[in-house]
């Protein structure tokens, strides 16, 4: 089993940065890699960004050039660090760790809210 802790939500203003914690434990040895999504209310759950062991990356169009992905391999922590906040970045973001057959855990959520 996977456990993964979401952390680092909030309330920021429109341009403001914030930064997203996904902790892992457990079996971390089945994950090959971790992605970040989000669900605005009314909307569907979507990928914003994934992070592979080998470091590999990718964004959604709407966050490149603004949202960074990065792990602490040490920390068994995915992070996203989030500049260049827009209020239609206000979503509830879930972090999920997958194996080569899909995904095997999703964070419990954490909620970020940009006023504008």
């Amino acid at each position: 089993q996977v456990q993964l802790v979401e952390s680092g939500g909030g309330l920021v203003q429109a341009g403001g940065s914030l930064r997203l914690s996904c902790a892992a434990s457990g079996k971390i040895f089945t994950i090959n890699a971790m992605d970040w999504y989000r669900q605005a209310p009314g909307k569907r759950r979507e990928l914003v960004a994934g992070i592979t062991t080998d470091g590999s990356t990718n964004y959604a169009d709407s966050v490149k050039g603004r949202f960074t992905i990065s792990r602490d391999n040490a920390k068994n922590t995915v992070y996203l660090q989030m500049n260049s906040l827009k209020p239609e970045d206000t979503a509830v973001y879930y972090c999920n760790a997958r194996n080569p057959l899909g995904v095997i855990k999703w964070g419990q959520g954490t909620q970020v809210t940009v006023s504008s």
